[in-house]
């Protein structure tokens, strides 16, 4: 009989990646070294099963927000990754400094997705600040003028960055 494979059988959590992290886009590049290591598998293009918004933020950041009803139903990519490579994501995404929040995510024939948002202490201003007008994909019109973390300004927290761009009229 077969013995324990818990060691040889790493956690997979199912990630739905709708912005920059997607192929051909600048963040794309921590996908494809988790896909070469083994750590990640594409699983997919999928939907998200309620409508939400997708909008941009400041250096033309997407956020996903989690106000389900509102928006559209946003499509993106699916990836199963391991927890060495979902750690690497957190970092990413700014779990620990309060910029996004990895949360359950519905999807059209998928079950335990989870997407990462928009921290609730902000995506209700997001929203508004787009005028409560989103997009269905984060695509090369979306993300014209992003800026890469690199090139930001320094000094300056991104939620700061947030705070006014949020604060700020069109």
């Amino acid at each position: 009989m077969g013995g324990d494979n818990t060691e040889t059988n790493p956690t997979q959590t199912l990630i739905f990646t709708y912005g920059t992290l997607k192929r051909g886009f600048p963040n794309h590049n921590l996908l494809l070294e988790m896909l070469s290591s083994g750590d990640a598998d594409f699983i997919g293009v999928y939907t998200t099963a309620d409508k939400l918004p997708l909008v941009c933020g400041p250096f033309k950041v997407p956020f996903l927000l989690n106000l389900p009803g509102s928006g559209h139903h946003v499509a993106g990519e699916l990836y199963s990754v391991s927890d060495k490579a979902l750690v690497r994501i957190d970092e990413l995404e700014g779990l620990a400094t309060g910029h996004y929040e990895r949360m359950p995510v519905r999807l059209n024939g998928v079950s335990a997705a989870q997407a990462y948002y928009a921290h609730r202490n902000y995506a209700m201003d997001l929203w508004k600040r787009n005028g409560e007008k989103g997009f269905d994909c984060y695509t090369e019109v979306q993300a014209k003028g992003y800026v890469r973390r690199g090139d930001r300004p320094r000094g300056v927290s991104f939620l700061d960055h947030i705070r006014n761009f949020v604060s700020s009229s069109n």
